[in-house]
C-alpha cells in the first residue's frame, strides 16, 4: 500500500477523483443508450437495456477488482486510460457501425459491459488506495458519496449543457479526456510510487492527444457517419436539447431533413405529402370557415406553406417544441425557399413548447388543428397519439371545426394506422381515414376528424395544386384496397401506450 501513503497522496484528491471518474462513467452510459435510441429506436427500451446490462457490468468490474493485489495505482491509471479510449470512441465507433451496416447490436452490447467492466474497477480500486489514510466507516461514506454526486453531476450536465453544445460525439470524447486526465493526474498526485511514472505519463499524454484529435475533428466523423447513413453529403447538422438536426443532399438541388437520423422530408416528393396533409381539412370545412388554425409540430414549416396559401385564413399558431428546427427552417436558404417564407408571414405566431402542456393550459379555439408529430417509436411521442391529446385538441376546435393528423403507414404499419383511427374515435371524434402515395416513406396515413359525423370531402376547395388537385385525387385518398382495408387495433391511452409497441413491432420487420 505505498502508494496510497506516498508524497502527496491527499484524501481530497482522490474523493475529487471519484466524482470525477463517477461522472464521465455515468456520461459513456448515456451516450450509449441516446445513439441505441437513435439508430434502434424505442428510447425506454435501449435505455432499459443499456442501464441494465452496463450495472451489471459495473458489478462484474468491482468483483474483478479483488484480484489486482500489486502496484493499485498503476493499475488504476492503466484503467483510466482504457476507459478513456473506449468510452470516448463509444459514440463514433458506434454511429459508423450503424451508417455502414455493421453489426451494430453485438457492438453496442459488447461496448457497454466492456466500458461498464471498466468503470466498475475504478471505484473500488480508488477506495483501497485510500484506506490507508480514512476509517472504514469515513470511507465507504465519503466515497459513495462524491460517486453519485458524480453520477447527479453527469445526469445534469448531459441533458443540460454538454449534448445541446458540444453534441454526442464530442460529448462521449469530453468524458475520456476526463478520465485521461485522470490518469494522468493520478501519477502527480501518487508520484512516490517505486518504479517511476514516466512511461505512465507517456501513455496518458498519447490517450489525450487521441481523444484531442477526435474532438477536434468529431463534426467530420459525425458528417462522414451520417452521409454514409443517409447516402447523400451533409451540408448543415447542428444538435439541440432535443435532437440531432440534419440537412443532407445540395442547398441548390433536392435536399432532406433528417431528425435523429430518422427522414422527416425530402425536398423532391414532400409537397405530397404536405398537400395530403393539410387541403382535405380545408375542404372539409365551409369556405372562409378556416380563420384560426394551430399547427402541433410540423416546425419545419411545410404545413405552414400550405395553410397560408388561403386568404381566409387570419391567423396560424405553429407549437414546437424544438427552437432549433424553426430558427433553421426560417434561416437557412434552402429550406426557407421550401417553406415559402411561411416564418416571415405576419399571420404566423411561433410558440415553442410541448403541444400536449399547451393545450392543456390554453383556452383557444381554432377552426383547424394540424397534428404532425413524428412517428411514436417511443413513449414521449405515443403521448401525444393517445385519447388524452385527442380530447385535448377537439376540446380547443371551434364549432364546426376539424382536427386532422399524420397517422403512420396503413401499409407498413398497418395496425398501427388503424389504432390511430381507433383512439381517434375512442376521444369521441368521427374519423375519415384516408391515405396517400409519397415516394420517400411509400403510402402514408392521415386521419381527418370532426365532432360531429361528415362525409369525406370531395375536391379541394384551392387551385394551383400539384397533388391533391382533383376530385379524382381525393376519391383515391379515401378509398383503402383490401391490403390496407381496416383491422382491429388498440386504443392508445396514457396509462398503457400499446401503440408504441404494436409501432415497433411492425416498422422493426423492415429496420436493421
Amino acid at each position: 500500500m505505498g502508494e496510497a501513503t506516498a508524497p502527496g497522496a491527499r484524501p481530497w484528491l482522490l474523493y475529487a477523483t471519484v466524482f470525477l471518474t463517477a461522472t464521465a462513467g455515468l456520461v459513456y452510459e448515456l451516450v450509449a443508450g441516446a445513439v441505441a435510441s437513435y439508430v434502434l429506436g424505442d428510447s425506454v427500451t435501449q435505455f432499459s437495456l443499456v442501464i441494465g446490462l452496463y450495472l451489471s457490468a459495473l458489478g462484474v468490474g468491482a468483483y474483478v477488482s479483488k484480484f489486482v493485489e500489486r502496484r493499485l495505482a498503476a493499475r488504476f491509471v492503466d484503467v483510466e486510460l482504457s476507459t478513456a479510449l473506449v468510452g470516448g470512441a463509444l459514440a463514433p465507433l458506434l454511429l459508423y457501425a450503424s451508417a455502414r451496416g455493421f453489426a451494430f447490436r453485438p457492438l453496442l452490447w459488447g461496448s457497454v459491459a466492456l466500458v461498464g467492466g471498466l468503470v466498475g474497477l475504478e471505484l473500488p480500486l480508488l477506495m483501497r488506495l485510500l484506506e490507508a489514510r480514512e476509517s472504514f466507516r469515513e470511507l465507504v461514506a465519503k466515497a459513495l458519496l462524491f460517486d453519485y454526486l458524480g453520477s447527479l453531476a453527469a445526469s445534469l450536465l448531459f441533458a443540460l449543457v454538454l449534448v445541446p453544445r458540444a453534441g454526442l460525439i464530442r460529448t462521449g470524447v469530453l468524458a475520456g479526456l476526463v478520465n485521461a486526465a485522470v490518469g494522468l493526474g493520478v501519477t502527480f498526485a501518487l508520484a512516490g510510487e517505486a518504479g517511476g511514472w514516466g512511461p505512465a505519463r507517456a501513455r496518458a499524454l498519447a490517450v489525450l492527444a487521441l481523444l484531442g484529435a477526435l474532438f477536434w475533428g468529431a463534426e467530420r466523423v459525425g458528417d462522414a457517419a451520417e452521409a454514409q447513413l443517409y447516402g447523400e453529403p451533409v451540408f448543415l447538422a447542428a444538435q439541440s436539447a432535443h435532437q440531432r438536426v440534419a440537412l443532407a443532399g445540395s442547398r441548390a438541388g433536392a435536399f432532406s431533413l433528417y431528425l435523429n437520423n430518422n427522414l422527416q422530408f425530402s425536398s423532391s416528393d414532400e409537397h405530397r405529402y404536405h398537400e395530403a396533409l393539410v387541403h382535405p381539412a380545408f375542404a372539409a370545412l365551409a369556405p372562409g370557415a378556416a380563420r384560426r388554425a394551430l399547427v402541433a409540430g410540423g416546425g419545419d414549416g411545410l404545413a405552414l406553406r400550405e395553410i397560408l396559401k388561403y386568404d381566409e385564413v387570419e391567423s396560424v399558431t405553429l407549437v414546437e417544441l424544438d427552437p432549433l428546427v424553426t430558427a433553421l427552417a426560417a434561416a437557412e436558404p434552402a429550406w426557407r425557399a421550401r417553406t415559402g417564407g411561411a416564418f416571415a408571414d405576419p399571420r404566423l405566431r411561433v410558440v415553442h413548447d410541448d403541444a400536449m402542456g399547451y393545450l392543456a393550459r390554453s383556452a383557444e379555439r381554432f377552426d383547424l388543428v394540424v397534428v404532425d408529430f413524428p412517428d411514436p417509436n417511443n413513449l414521449s411521442l405515443g403521448k401525444l397519439y393517445t385519447t388524452r391529446f385527442y380530447r385535448d385538441a377537439a376540446r380547443h376546435l371551434a364549432p364546426g371545426g376539424a382536427l386532422v393528423v399524420q397517422a403512420t403507414s396503413p401499409y407498413y404499419s398497418r395496425g398501427s394506422f388503424w389504432s390511430v383511427v381507433t383512439t381517434i374515435e375512442a376521444a369521441g371524434l368521427f374519423a375519415r381515414p384516408y391515405h396517400a402515395f409519397v415516394p420517400s416513406f411509400g403510402e402514408w396515413g392521415f386521419v381527418l376528424a370532426r365532432a360531429e359525423p361528415f362525409a369525406p370531402p370531395r375536391g379541394p376547395r384551392l387551385g394551383g395544386l400539384s397533388f391533391a388537385a382533383s376530385e379524382a385525387a381525393f376519391a383515391a385518398f379515401f378509398h383503402f384496397p383490401p391490403d390496407v382495408s381496416r383491422v382491429p387495433a388498440p386504443v392508445n391511452r396514457a396509462d398503457d401506450q400499446a401503440l408504441v409497441r404494436l409501432y415497433e413491432g411492425e416498422i422493426g420487420r423492415y429496420a436493421h
